[in-house]
């Protein structure tokens, strides 16, 4: 399905970009799962990975600014103090990784996640050093899976962050992975001026897709955020399960 015109190839996967950053700027995460697929039809997949990448360093710092006077420093920080070590390395072991099973035992995880919040739904909350742990887990995952709002959104949730809080913590803790990821990139050369190209045309729509998703965000209550929330983790458990 890759499209010679790079205008079109543009025009399609901003019309994606827009279409279901809302989704990620409302849940947290999602829309780097479900725009893999789509830019990787597009650009192929060699390139869909960095230009991903690149675009959710601008929809990180939408979310941040947008959630600016609601984030948990603390936990930013021992996030990041995992986070970048495990992000170096997961961009080490990229090629020679296990794709299809850490797929399938991700989606699994996620799903139990959800059963076991229902059947206890008070867990203790983590104490912040544990987010090293879940930075670490998290780093090595989104390079080999795209994605970190699967891996840690549970825990969040458990710590008691909803709505502005939620989003706006866990685009600061993703953004400290992507600009990792981004220097591995580039210290690997894969960061060709095509990629920089669709990256930097493809914020725009990204930016617009997070702006309309936090309004979305101000009409909601905690009660409903975590039932997206939850929802979604099931649909990615099973995209993971499904595509692996």
């Amino acid at each position: 399905m890759l499209i010679s015109d790079p205008l079109l190839t543009i025009l399609c996967a901003s019309t994606a970009a827009v279409a279901l950053a809302p989704l990620s700027a409302v849940a947290g995460f999602g829309g780097g799962i479900l725009l893999l697929p789509v830019f990787a039809a597009l650009f192929g997949v060699r390139t869909a990975i960095p230009v991903l990448t690149l675009t959710q360093l601008g929809t990180g710092a939408g979310r941040i600014w947008l959630n600016r006077s609601r984030l948990e420093w603390p936990l930013i920080a021992w996030f990041a103090l995992g986070g970048i070590p495990g992000a170096a390395l997961g961009g080490v072991l990229f090629a020679h990784a296990p794709l299809a099973t850490l797929q399938r035992l991700l989606g699994a995880f996620l799903i139990c996640v959800v059963v076991r919040r229902h059947i206890r739904p008070h867990p203790r909350a983590p104490r912040l050093p544990v987010f090293a742990g879940v930075g670490a887990v998290a780093g090595l995952g989104s390079t080999l899976l795209e994605s970190i709002g699967p891996l840690t959104a549970p825990f969040l949730l458990a710590y008691g962050l909803t709505r502005g809080a939620y989003i706006g913590t866990e685009a600061a803790a993703g953004l400290t992975l992507n600009l990792t990821k981004i220097a591995v990139y580039d210290a690997g050369d894969i960061l060709t001026p095509r990629v920089l190209l669709f990256g930097a045309a493809l914020t725009p729509a990204i930016l617009t897709g997070v702006w309309a998703g936090k309004k979305i965000v101000g009409c909601i209550g905690d009660r409903t955020f975590v039932a997206i929330v939850e929802a979604g983790l099931v649909v990615a458990g099973i995209v993971f399960i499904w595509n692996a």
